[in-house]
């Protein structure tokens, strides 16, 4: 009952998130970002080449057994998420960028995590097709749509916005504390295995890195990780222990980028107090 809950919260926060976005945004908000070839290419490398190389050398340092290892590097691998757009609200940063950098990392997500999981583990074989169906379905479709419609009746669309917004903002209060339910247990199993340890790291140095390459909105794209797309990979590849760990770490990456978020947010304020 709990888990179907939650699974509900997830949906209602994703799809909810990304018409809120729509609504609130246009296209070309989203894109001009994107037409900064240093941004895009510092984005693909954060996110692509630093963060995997972070995992895989956290795993070398701690010392990870097989499945907790795997479920680490799949996380490390896979970028782009729906949480990105809240964090840099958060932040009080450039949403328009943060969605921006969220479409650009999601569709990047889909080529290139197939082809980089084999390279980092042995015996794995990603269903891109499976991964592209459930992006493009319950982000990316319900974003175009909703851009639709503002570029169609403008302002008329601000109440529905409004209320996307809030059922967004309710089903993630509610997800976070079932996520915390349901893996209170897997969460205190992890405690002498290094994994709460390994994912804390993760998420720290990853910050760290985007914040150095890019400031607060690169730091926060490069770190939460693509949640979704991992669930996928390790449920069509691997067994539960490695699923188990991959939704605890990333209950432990919203503890960590959440309040960041918001100390970026109180920094970028504060001049103005």
């Amino acid at each position: 009952m709990i888990e179907t809950i939650a699974n509900l919260m997830t949906l209602v926060f994703v799809v909810g998130s990304m018409v809120s976005m729509g609504l609130s945004l246009t296209p070309a908000e989203i894109t001009a970002p994107l037409a900064n070839l240093r941004t895009v290419v510092l984005a693909l490398a954060a996110s692509f080449v630093v963060a995997p190389l972070a995992g895989w050398g956290i795993v070398l340092l701690t010392g990870l057994d097989d499945a907790l290892a795997t479920g680490l590097i799949v996380i490390a691998a896979a970028a782009g998420a729906p949480f990105l757009p809240k964090l840099v609200q958060a932040a009080k940063d450039d949403v328009a960028t943060g969605v921006g950098l969220m479409v650009l990392l999601m569709a990047a997500t889909v080529v290139i995590l197939p082809l980089l999981l084999p390279l980092l583990l042995t015996g794995v074989v990603v269903d891109s097709w499976a991964i592209a169906g459930s992006l493009i379905l319950m982000m990316l479709l319900p974003l175009a749509l909703a851009l639709a419609a503002r570029a169609r009746y403008g302002a008329a669309v601000e109440p529905v916005q409004a209320v996307c917004a809030q059922a967004a903002n309710v089903a993630l209060i509610v997800l976070v504390g079932l996520l915390n339910v349901m893996n209170f247990r897997d969460m205190i199993g992890l405690v002498g295995s290094h994994g709460l340890i390994a994912a804390l790291l993760f998420y720290v140095v990853v910050a760290a890195v985007g914040y150095l390459l890019g400031g607060p909105v690169m730091a926060l794209a490069t770190a939460q990780r693509n949640i979704s797309a991992a669930v996928l990979v390790a449920g069509q590849n691997f067994g539960i222990d490695v699923l188990t760990f991959i939704v605890t770490a990333s209950l432990i990456g919203m503890l960590v980028l959440f309040p960041l978020a918001g100390e970026f947010g109180r920094r970028r304020v504060r001049p103005n107090a």
